[in-house]
């Protein structure tokens, strides 16, 4: 995987140093990238740089040994053994965004924290109400953060729900989301630990649930078979166990007019698709062929 991290943000590290060397010996393709990330987070500690160039020589996710991950433009806090958010994902922080509010929505603005997602003047959105977002199998909670910083940077009231059943997930969550007025965290299975009384009211409901086959767990590159959780990547015999689910309880959170927001495989999108209309909602696919993404939008129809 290659480190999401502009070169800016990294020191130069020599292309003939020894831990370039290394690290490209253990098969990292972009190892002075790598390098240069490793040797900004360890600074001047030489025992600290050798346990991480270690951690990641033996398989351990870039993103678990720099602490953390890239998505959207802003850096998320990643403990080891916490899903690893990848950069497809983006996709729906992208359309999330332009469900909520399409006609700010400019791809690569540059408003706000994120520099990404925010058109024009931040003012813009102001005195349009409050957006309550939910984010189930939440992760760290880069995803739902990042739409609920981009929608508070333009203006918005937000009200964030996240829920991961991931106790080590939550816990990162809960630190990502600390600085977000309006940012509750959960822990639980998918939507059970929601307060009943955000039934009805989520505008925007995000979903990175697992969709790899039980089968093709294995086949899986070895960073993340071995150092996330089967749960975050498990998604049945089909993969699609736990987004049915979901989509079942979806209308149930939805607002009249709000959006349900998945990834799945491409080859599982009409499947994916059809349980949204079987559940009743409107959907969607949409695809990103530069993130390699495929998602699914389904919309609660208004009454």
């Amino acid at each position: 995987m290659r480190p999401a991290c502009p070169p800016a943000y990294a020191r130069a590290v020599p292309q003939e140093s020894e831990l370039v060397a290394r690290l490209r010996a253990a098969g990292c393709v972009f190892a002075e990238d790598e390098a240069a990330l490793l040797v900004e987070a360890a600074g001047d500690d030489a025992a600290r740089l050798e346990r991480m160039a270690a951690a990641r020589i033996a398989g351990a996710p870039l993103e678990q040994v720099l602490g953390w991950a890239e998505l959207w433009e802003r850096r998320w806090i990643v403990a080891p053994g916490v899903f690893v958010p990848r950069r497809r994902s983006e996709l729906l922080v992208r359309e999330a965004l332009e469900a909520v509010r399409p006609e700010r929505f400019v791809p690569g603005g540059t408003s706000g924290d994120s520099g990404r997602g925010l058109g024009g003047d931040r003012r813009a959105g102001a005195g349009r109400g409050r957006v309550v977002v939910v984010d189930l199998c939440c992760g760290c909670g880069a995803l739902g953060g990042s739409v609920a910083l981009d929608l508070v940077a333009s203006g918005h009231d937000v009200e964030l729900h996240a829920a991961d059943a991931d106790p080590a997930a939550t816990a990162c969550a809960r630190a990502n989301l600390a600085a977000i007025p309006g940012a509750h965290v959960h822990d639980g299975d998918l939507d059970a630990p929601l307060p009943d009384a955000l039934r009805g009211r989520a505008d925007i409901l995000l979903c990175n649930a697992p969709y790899v086959p039980s089968d093709a767990i294995a086949l899986m590159p070895r960073e993340a078979r071995d150092h996330e959780p089967r749960l975050a990547l498990d998604g049945g015999r089909d993969g699609l166990d736990i987004l049915r689910r979901a989509i079942t309880a979806a209308p149930g959170w939805l607002r009249p007019g709000g959006t349900l927001l998945f990834e799945t495989g491409h080859d599982q999108a009409d499947a994916a698709s059809a349980a949204a209309e079987a559940a009743g909602l409107v959907p969607r696919v949409v695809a990103d062929d530069d993130l390699g993404a495929t998602a699914v939008l389904a919309r609660l129809p208004a009454r």
